[in-house]
């Protein structure tokens, strides 16, 4: 059907964090709900390997793009928490906060570790 057709899997090759923010688990889950459109409803966070996080990103300008053609992503910021035991849901107030697991994606699980490694509040 398409003679021809080349299927390249080309990885990234670089993340670039701009701004790294640490938060004790419940200070950062209030952020998270004060940050949210509403402060309620459904809010959607990642999990990966013992560390909650969101990670942001910079809009799709002509210089982002052009790095990420070249395989460098690069996130404006990522907040984080130490949170050991992966829970698919957590009810605070009128939030609901759905955390996803997402320690199979290599990125962040590379990234969770650096993060996990230079943590102030993880237990030893």
């Amino acid at each position: 059907m398409y003679p021809g057709l080349e299927i390249i899997i080309e990885p990234w090759k670089k993340l670039i964090i701009h701004e790294v923010i640490e938060y004790k688990f419940d200070d950062w889950l209030n952020q998270v709900i004060a940050n949210s459109q509403t402060g309620s409803g459904i809010i959607q966070m990642n999990w990966a390997n013992g560390i909650a996080f969101n990670a942001y990103v910079f809009p799709d300008t002509d210089p982002v793009v052009e790095d990420k053609l070249k395989g460098v992503l690069h996130y404006s910021s990522v907040t984080f928490a130490i949170k050991e035991k992966f829970e698919r849901q957590i009810i605070k107030g009128s939030a609901t906060i759905n955390f996803a697991d997402a320690s199979v994606n290599e990125i962040f699980g590379k990234m969770v570790d650096i993060l996990k490694g230079q943590s102030k509040y993880k237990h030893s």
